[in-house]
């Protein structure tokens, strides 16, 4: 039966006008016969290089190789921020993320902030939601702890603000559905296709957030807990090739980056783990994967049995990677490979298929491709791309899409488990990073083409190409004044949240995430933050009036 699907897939979509063509002809929204309905899938902490070669071979992900088989895969697609509230931003906004200075995961867009969805509804489309949102201000954290821990990243102290990583087997070896809230919001929109959608006269454009493969909370750590447990069945695990899994090198810790060992320490990831702790780690991440696959597939499947995929575009990624446990971290937070790397995946009517393009794109982009299927025009000033013209099926030769898309990406990080503004500029062949003002920490320099696991650092190595690409960076974004921005911001949110909670400040921050290690020296935290209130801040100017 799947080979029958493919057949009939593959002959629909070369019947099907390309989306480019045949909407930019219409001129008027009212041409609807000729506009695809828009399906968009994005889950949490997907690996991008699972995706193709060789990290697909790890795991089994069926629909995710039905999409690339039918469609076009991206191999260097990635996140504008390795996180969720600022990443979701970037990718609902189209801009990057210190144009909305989406700085944290409780700093977003404005809840009346237009996006290409109500774009879209403008211009005729039916639209529906389901399942995670997270990109707008207040949507994702709006306790204290994930707040407060990204404020005061600058104070000097070291606290350890997650439990340690570890893997929970679901005792039901069958058990297929281990992430029921993911589940429950892919039947509610196979439902809404089933019932709403199959009876448009109209287009539509459906989106589906997943919370797979993002690790589970971890509630032994204490009442304000982050999410370090890897959780998964035997179902899952079956589709994981245990002796494919790769052991990631670390560097002693002594040797680290100076920001990756505050990041390792607040994760809870100096300490020590074996091998095998290791590897269980990835093997249940990957099988939290092919978890999320199926939920893809779910959705792929009700649009086959609707008679609608070969009139619909679909798109799969998501909002950033997993470490889970190479450069010794788990979570994101990071412009590594498996932090930073995202899937990006497109097939439908008139996009080109079993086509890999290898151009450097990132979630900026997804706001004009969207706008493009639909034929609308683009606004002016966008931080991305259409993706359009490099899956399209109009474009033959590999050659012309060097012009297409510029030959580079940005990605910045401003929220906690990392003491300083980071900034990515990937190319090509070079993955830069710049801290900070530019001087206080030093950059790292990473040659993807010699180096796909970044473990050396050259950029002292080879000061021409990284002076270059500090140039290159600082005309895109003058990232020591944006450091300098969310060093302010930071000060003066944590001012106002400590006059928020009066009397109670000192019972409140030392049962934050990081309460195992503050209640041991109080003082001595409650301190720290106090001297670097006083460095260049202005209490007064905070005070609730």
């Amino acid at each position: 039966m799947l080979l029958l699907w493919e057949l009939v897939v593959a002959a629909s979509a070369l019947a099907t006008p390309a989306p480019g063509a045949a909407v930019q002809r219409r001129g008027a929204a009212q041409a609807w016969p000729d506009a695809p309905n828009v399906v968009l899938v994005v889950s949490d902490s997907f690996d991008g290089r699972l995706t193709f070669y060789p990290g697909s071979q790890v795991v089994k992900l069926p629909f995710i190789n039905f999409m690339k088989a039918h469609g076009t895969s991206f191999l260097n697609a990635y996140t504008n921020s390795p996180i969720c509230c600022p990443s979701r931003a970037a990718m609902w906004s189209g801009l990057f993320t210190h144009l909305t200075e989406s700085w944290n995961n409780f700093k977003g867009l404005d809840p009346n902030y237009t996006t290409w969805m109500d774009v879209m509804k403008k211009h005729g489309y039916w639209t529906q939601k389901f399942g995670k949102l997270d990109y707008t201000s207040g949507h994702h954290s709006i306790s204290a702890p994930n707040r407060v821990e990204a404020w005061t990243r600058d104070v000097a102290f070291l606290l350890r603000q997650e439990g340690r990583p570890m893997v929970n087997l679901f005792p039901k070896k069958t058990k297929v559905r281990v992430m029921e809230k993911d589940w429950r919001n892919t039947d509610r929109a196979v439902n809404w296709l089933r019932k709403e959608a199959i009876n448009y006269t109209q287009p539509f454009v459906l989106y589906l957030g997943l919370n797979l493969p993002h690790p589970y909370p971890s509630p032994s750590s204490g009442e304000n807990f982050g999410a370090s447990i890897f959780r998964t069945s035997l179902y899952w695990l079956k589709k994981v090739s245990y002796d494919a899994i790769k052991i990631p090198k670390w560097s002693p810790l002594s040797e680290m980056h100076p920001i990756d060992y505050y990041s390792s320490y607040t994760k809870n990831c100096t300490g020590k783990f074996t091998e095998r702790e290791i590897k269980n780690i990835r093997a249940f991440y990957y099988a939290m994967c092919a978890e999320t696959d199926a939920m893809l597939g779910e959705i792929i499947l009700a649009l086959r049995q609707l008679g609608l995929l070969q009139k619909t575009i679909v798109i799969y990624t998501s909002d950033h990677g997993e470490l889970a446990m190479e450069h010794r971290q788990f979570y994101k937070m990071s412009m590594y490979e498996a932090s930073a790397h995202v899937p990006l995946l497109i097939m439908g009517p008139g996009i080109k298929a079993n086509l890999q393009v290898s151009n450097v794109v990132s979630l900026v982009d997804i706001y004009p491709t969207m706008l493009d299927i639909a034929g609308i025009p683009l606004p002016q000033n966008l931080s991305g791309y259409s993706l359009l013209p490099l899956s399209s099926e109009a474009l033959k030769n590999e050659h012309k899409f060097k012009n297409l898309h510029p030959p580079w990406i940005l990605s910045e990080f401003h929220g906690c488990n990392v003491n300083a503004s980071t900034y990515m500029l990937r190319t090509n062949q070079w993955k830069y990073i710049a801290y900070s003002d530019g001087s206080s920490v030093s950059p790292q320099l990473f040659d993807l083409s010699s180096d796909p696991d970044e473990l050396t650092n050259i950029a002292t190595k080879v000061p021409e190409i990284t002076y270059s690409l500090d140039q290159k960076l600082r005309s895109i974004i003058n990232y020591p004044k944006v450091s300098a921005s969310v060093h302010q911001y930071n000060k003066e949110q944590f001012i106002k949240w400590k006059q928020s909670v009066g009397q109670n400040y000192s019972n409140v921050i030392a049962n934050l995430r990081w309460h195992q290690d503050w209640q041991k020296e109080p003082r001595k935290y409650e301190s720290a933050i106090n001297q670097w209130l006083k460095t260049h801040t202005n209490p007064k100017k905070f005070e609730q009036k």
